[in-house]
């Protein structure tokens, strides 16, 4: 996504506190070996998992990239928009929608047997400027912000597997976020997103999605306690979205899992939503296998959690990864270098879904 993040890469202490071993707990699919190449696709071992394994989809590169197209169509089981779902690109002008890039999207993952999720409701960034320059009382915008998310939802209803509705609520010390929503609306915005989301397409799972909250720390721990207070208050909350954007030059949390079973507890679902690990470049060997163990931690916090029922990476390849244009010298980030070659990030997710499908 376009933001700049600090973000935090699991070390091997935390790959020890998860041994290979205690993911076999988790497997409950049937056993037997891949009968079909295909079944060795990270989507196919993932459904055996109970886990869909995702891509962000570039939609420029969808149509005019063949070798992207095709490993976007048969290496994955899910998609997310990465842009063509965001307010500035829906809905430019006030009232005047273009669905035409989005809906590519949702026919393309339907001809191919994927599930979509929807990125995203609503956001701070990425706005259309007649939002963001106009002088509109709070009781305007909440209008058009409900309006907004009514139409978006209501547009792709029956097509969307899980919606990110809110994204990026939170500052990383825990207090929300200074945002146009919070200065004009209050924090209750974030209850009537979810409210008005799920009238305009009740069975569409919705989430809340943020960075920075693989581990427990301040700020998990406030999305943590908000989502308590909305589901005391009924609000339609499914599930939370940990992205999962890292880096191999940062210290890592090694308590993910136990971050997301606490998730897990209050009966919600759970996600990595937004997977990549930037290294310095230009990259080398010890940096590739520094990128496969946070990959490899990431999934696993997954397959130990009981609820957790995807894991999307942003983007498979580096030929159009976001991160060299937003962090200056870092890059490498996807599990495909720009040639379309597996790395060893992709080995490491492949073997733990091996593993957690009883095929290790």
């Amino acid at each position: 996504m376009r933001k700049p993040i600090k973000a935090v890469l699991i070390g091997t202490a935390a790959a020890a506190l998860l041994a290979p071993c205690t993911i076999n707990a988790f497997a409950h699919s049937e056993h037997g070996g891949p009968k079909d190449p295909r079944d060795t696709t990270l989507g196919a071992l993932g459904q055996r998992s109970g886990v869909r394994i995702g891509t962000a989809v570039d939609m420029a590169a969808l149509a005019d990239d063949a070798p992207y197209r095709a490993k976007a169509a048969s290496e994955f089981s899910s998609v997310t928009p990465e842009n063509v779902m965001k307010w500035e690109v829906v809905e430019p002008s006030r009232g005047r929608y273009d669905w035409k890039e989005a809906d590519k999207l949702v026919d393309f993952a339907r001809a191919n047997g994927q599930l979509v999720r929807g990125h995203t409701l609503l956001w701070h960034n990425q706005l259309p400027s007649w939002l963001t320059t106009g002088d509109f009382t709070a009781d305007e915008l909440r209008a058009i912000l409900r309006k907004h998310i009514t139409d978006e939802a209501r547009h792709f209803k029956g097509r969307i597997w899980q919606w990110d509705v809110v994204n990026e609520a939170f500052n990383d010390d825990g207090t929300l976020r200074d945002s146009i929503w919070l200065r004009k609306l209050g924090p209750g915005y974030i209850a009537d997103a979810f409210r008005w989301a799920h009238a305009a397409d009740p069975k569409a799972k919705l989430f809340i999605n943020d960075y920075n909250i693989e581990g427990v720390n301040a700020k998990s721990t406030a999305l943590h306690d908000l989502v308590v207070k909305l589901r005391k208050q009924h609000v339609p909350i499914d599930g939370v979205g940990i992205q999962g954007h890292l880096s191999v030059q940062y210290n890592a949390p090694h308590d993910i899992a136990e971050n997301m079973k606490r998730f897990d507890a209050l009966g919600l679902e759970t996600a990595i939503t937004e997977a990549d690990v930037r290294v310095p470049m230009p990259s080398d060997s010890t940096e590739q296998e520094a990128q496969a163990e946070g990959y490899d931690v990431l999934l696993r916090g997954c397959l130990l959690t009981r609820k957790c029922t995807d894991f999307t990476v942003w983007g498979f390849t580096d030929k159009y990864s976001w991160v060299p244009g937003t962090f200056e010298g870092e890059g490498a980030a996807n599990l495909y270098d720009e040639n379309y070659r597996a790395k060893p990030a992709y080995s490491a997710l492949r073997d733990d879904l091996l593993l957690a499908a009883g095929r290790g």
